[in-house]
């Protein structure tokens, strides 16, 4: 599913007109990207949450020539699904 499609199935489900459903659906991931570069945590109950985690800087190897390199440490963004979901995925 692409945003789009989001965009046509909250339509189509609250007989909304896809102009504002595009904007709720604009105004929802704003909401998460704007508290995520904030540094804070994003949960949505039933579905999952977004949070940042810190990885330590290594030494890596370059597998085409074999070189080490130093990789730096960084933030990655880390995506939980909640149980429910693992459940839901778990049935199929």
């Amino acid at each position: 599913m692409i945003k789009a499609d989001l965009v046509t199935k909250i339509s189509e489900e609250l007989g909304l007109p896809k102009k504002i459903a595009e904007e709720g659906v604009n105004t929802f991931f704003q909401a998460i990207k704007e508290a995520l570069l904030k540094g804070e945590r994003v949960e949505i109950r039933g579905f999952g949450s977004w949070q940042w985690r810190k990885r330590k800087g290594r030494i890596g190897r370059n597998p085409k020539t074999g070189t080490t390199v130093k990789v730096p440490a960084k933030k990655v963004l880390y995506f939980r699904p909640s149980k429910l979901l693992k459940e839901l995925i778990n049935k199929k």
